[in-house]
């Protein structure tokens, strides 16, 4: 296993994630680092960065899905980036292992390493959920839900059999939290808007169910809002199980808790998140929940109190403490508000320890409040103790996310996505075949050539 560009000429910042906190991180560094201070390398197996909160407004065909991406090689273009997954962490030697897309896993050498790998979904041992379940944390699986809604209507208008037709329109949505509501909401309003175009169909023929544990919804806003998100679902066609749990998915047929079963063709997983596993195979420090150990200035910290030396780590693989005190459990929530502000001091306090300092800031920051969308024009917010439903809601939504979204460039595409779509209405057209790309190709390769006809003239009769 060789070890890939040594870097002992000037020190190595290895940036281990290339999402939001990675890049907005990497960005920053880029900027402040002077020539030849440092190598900035960025390590992720996605050659861009995927603003997760646009993933409902992809599937929901308001965003084109290449304009919720940040490409890294454009725009982290004094940073060295490597497509590949780490698969081992040794800080002790300073040195990770990387398993690239195509070749052999090589060693990488760092002076000072930050952890910004983000979450995974967490599932639960649920039969069949593995066999037919899809998440809802990539670009793909948010292109791919867009894709098969509006297929099963296409393939649901010539079903002849009931029971078929019902399996082909139903779909199913694990979890209540702001990734769980956004996604339900978004596609049950394209599949509405997109329904009237059937002769066949109608809007009683789809149906969308949620499934949520507890006894409320979106936990990160007040019960009045949650309670006002439920009804609003349930006038829009939505079954709400609140205080239900998915006993079993096996071969499409759905088992919930209350002893109600029904089949459905889709299962969408939205049900938390965990720490990504990349510490696994790691002697850095994590808790009990598998997320890495920081103090509050993003250094990381052993069980004892110390400090790691050249160990950083946030967003929502580390267990950044709350200073604020309205973290759960004292800890930050993992969601974009918080990755968007630790970038800052993260790179100040890097800067700092490179160069030979040790007064590190701490990341102290408030929640401001939650928004989000359900469909165009329908959306909620809570900004401390101010309240909006319906389009003003929406209209915060767009404007923050927008505002967030990083790069210029990006930030035309997007919003030229949302007027070009106040004009013409949301763009519902699906991709068929994605998953085989070569289908027809190999078909027509297949295919027999047609028989030859014979051109032979008969003799003219005397």
């Amino acid at each position: 296993m060789a070890l890939i560009r040594n870097s002992k000429l000037r020190p190595r910042i290895l940036i281990v994630g290339g999402g939001y906190l990675g890049f907005a991180t990497a960005q920053r560094l880029q900027k402040s680092v002077a020539h030849g201070e440092a190598t900035i390398t960025v390590v992720d197996p996605h050659p861009y960065m995927t603003y997760l909160p646009f993933l409902p407004e992809v599937a929901g065909g308001s965003i084109e899905p290449r304009h919720a991406l940040v490409p890294l090689r454009r725009h982290l273009r004094k940073c060295e980036i490597v497509s590949g997954k780490v698969t081992k962490i040794t800080h002790a030697e300073k040195s990770v292992v990387v398993e690239p897309g195509i070749g052999e896993p090589f060693e990488l050498d760092y002076d000072h390493i930050i952890i910004a790998a983000g979450s995974v979904p967490r599932t639960l041992p649920i039969p069949g959920l593995a066999e037919e379940g899809i998440g809802f944390k990539q670009i793909e699986e948010a292109v791919a839900l867009r894709d098969r809604v509006l297929t099963r209507l296409d393939e649901a208008a010539l079903i002849e059999d009931d029971a078929e037709r019902r399996k082909a329109l139903t779909f199913v949505f694990v979890g209540g939290g702001f990734a769980g509501i956004e996604s339900l909401a978004e596609l049950q309003d394209m599949a509405s808007d997109a329904v009237r175009h059937y002769d066949t169909l109608t809007d009683a023929d789809i149906r969308f169910v949620l499934v949520e544990a507890l006894g409320r919804v979106m936990p990160e806003v007040g019960e009045a809002q949650a309670r006002w998100v439920v009804e609003s679902l349930r006038e829009r066609g939505v079954d709400v199980y609140l205080e239900t749990f998915l006993k079993s998915c096996e071969n499409k047929h759905i088992v919930l808790s209350t002893g109600e079963e029904f089949d459905a063709d889709t299962v969408v997983w939205n049900a938390g998140v965990k720490a990504n596993p990349v510490l696994v195979d790691s002697d850095l420090p994590i808790d009990e929940r598998g997320r890495l150990q920081v103090r509050a200035d993003l250094q990381v910290e052993d069980d004892n109190g110390n400090v790691v030396e050249g160990a950083w780590g946030a967003g929502d693989v580390a267990a950044v403490p709350d200073l604020t005190g309205g973290g759960v459990g004292g800890y930050c929530v993992p969601n974009a508000q918080h990755a968007i502000r630790q970038a800052p001091v993260l790179v100040q306090n890097v800067l700092s320890a490179l160069r030979g300092g040790d007064d590190f800031k701490q990341y102290s920051h408030k929640t401001i409040g939650s928004v989000a969308g359900l469909g165009v024009g329908k959306g909620v917010a809570q900004i401390g103790d101010f309240e909006a439903r319906g389009l003003l809601a929406w209209i915060m939504h767009r404007g923050y996310h927008g505002y967030a979204m990083p790069t210029l460039e990006r930030k035309v595409r997007l919003f030229g996505n949302w007027f070009v779509g106040a004009l013409f209405g949301r763009d519902a057209s699906q991709v068929v075949d994605l998953g085989d790309p070569r289908g027809a190709f190999v078909e027509a390769a297949h295919s027999k050539p047609a028989p030859k006809k014979d051109t032979k003239k008969e003799p003219a009769k005397s």
